[in-house]
């Protein structure tokens, strides 16, 4: 049979594109769909907009701390839509990069909403299109949990609209997001109240970091609020909005901003036509090869069962998929052992691996910490003395690191190398033999004892 594609993925996000373009440049005739804009939720509404906003928060840090250096200067204002404005041209940049580049790669962009109408068929907007395979990277959204006054908030998205920046603000969920955006939020000189149901920010991450995070949040003048459970939104005559809690009520606030997880973008895919059934949340379970149980039909990124949800762990798995379909490689497949990320909190948490926790749980009495806790020549003499953590996590006689955790200044550039060693099977041996670079911090993850 003849198709109007080799390859068409619905979603044109980070792993959609890398499909697409991958499959193109081994030749095969590619499409990808979107109902919004190219690049999806990292370049729009995720990791770069979060990412120039961190970088401004970390100017205004920079400028309190000046005086400490030996500089007259002093933060007189800040134009909060100057820096969105700055910011939403670098996306539009992007997003213009994106459509160049894949006319040159001769992948077509179908504007609308993706819908499976069959195993090789995708409607969009009414018209009808067919492919060989099909990817499915529908992403994911924000969750707005269903309480009294929910929509009085507002989202991640609505934090990347706002035109003014709010005097005080509640956040709800202490996770990823939430630590990010109140660091951000009280580095340019807003109040902030992070507020969650844990007792504890992120609390997936090892113990050393979340004390860290905490008290990090608690020098930087955060007020939190753990554990909290929200019944419901109001807001008084004056506009301003409150949260209630069990016994408990916080007011005062201009923006309320929900930070409880995402969900993935799958109730309108028609996945009920071919026969892919999700879990309880949405999420499209996939085996190793990111297969969905259909014979032409994948599915990468956000909206998958248990896949991390991480821009370049979906890079990766688009790209490894038309390797895989179209450059003869069929045993490439995605490691996701050792999966470095981070937080871009005030200052910064990265991690790799296994917690001291998860370790414990593996291999018992095997496991070996090593950790140090310092501040670093940064903040050596400035008022704001945030510290640098570091953790090792280590196994066996060889004392393999199974793990890394680091906070504190710079740990976000720092981390992808040590990545790099963790992902070789690196010892405690192997960072010992490593010849320091000095003075850094880095360089205390290979001189600890």
């Amino acid at each position: 049979m003849a198709y109007d594609y080799d390859m068409i993925a619905i979603g044109a996000g980070s792993g959609g594109l890398s499909a697409v373009e991958k499959a193109a440049e081994f030749g095969r005739k590619a499409a990808v769909v979107e109902a919004k804009h190219l690049g999806g939720t990292c370049v729009n509404v995720g990791c770069v907009p979060k990412k120039v906003m961190w970088f401004g928060a970390n100017i205004a840090s920079a400028i309190h701390d000046a005086p400490d250096f030996g500089f007259d200067v002093a933060l007189k204002g800040f134009d909060w839509a100057t820096l969105v404005d700055k910011r939403q041209q670098y996306i539009k940049n992007i997003n213009e990069w994106y459509a160049g580049y894949l006319k040159d790669l001769g992948v077509d962009v179908l504007q609308g909403w993706g819908r499976l109408v069959d195993e090789h068929t995708v409607e969009v907007d009414g018209k009808r299109y067919t492919a060989e395979t099909i990817v499915l990277a529908p992403g994911a959204e924000p969750i707005v949990p269903p309480v009294e006054g929910a929509d009085l908030g507002i989202t991640s998205d609505g934090f990347f609209q706002l035109r003014e920046q709010p005097k005080n603000v509640a956040i709800i969920g202490a996770g990823y997001i939430g630590v990010e955006l109140a660091g951000v939020f009280r580095s340019l000189g807003t109040e902030v109240t992070l507020i969650d149901i844990m007792p504890e920010p992120v609390p997936l991450f090892d113990s050393l970091l979340k004390e860290q995070v905490k008290t990090n949040l608690i020098d930087q003048g955060v007020q939190l609020e753990m554990p909290f459970k929200v019944q419901k939104l109001e807001q008084a005559s004056d506009g301003t909005l409150s949260v209630v809690g069990e016994g408990k009520t916080l007011s005062g606030f201009d923006k309320v901003i929900w930070s409880v997880g995402r969900r993935p973008l799958t109730r309108n895919l028609g996945l009920d036509a071919v026969g892919i059934e999700t879990d309880p949340r949405g999420y499209i379970p996939v085996d190793e090869w990111q297969h969905t149980g259909v014979a032409n039909i994948y599915a990468i990124g956000d909206a998958v069962q248990g896949f991390p949800q991480l821009t370049p762990v979906a890079i990766r798995a688009g790209r490894y998929l038309s390797r895989r379909l179209y450059n003869n490689e069929p045993e490439l497949k995605l490691d996701l052992t050792y999966v470095p990320t981070v937080v871009f909190a005030h200052p910064p948490v990265g991690t790799v691996g296994l917690t001291e926790e998860k370790a414990r749980e593996q291999y018992g009495d095997a496991v070996k910490i090593y950790q140090s806790v310092f501040t670093p020549m940064r903040f050596a003499f400035t008022r704001h003395q945030p510290k640098t953590a570091l953790k090792l996590v280590c196994v066996g006689e060889d004392e393999k690191v199974v793990g890394i955790h680091i906070a504190g200044d710079a740990v976000d550039e720092m981390l992808q190398g040590f990545a790099v060693a963790v992902q070789m099977g690196a010892t405690k041996a192997d960072l010992d033999a490593t010849i320091a670079i000095h003075p850094t911090s880095s360089e205390e993850l290979v001189t600890m004892r």
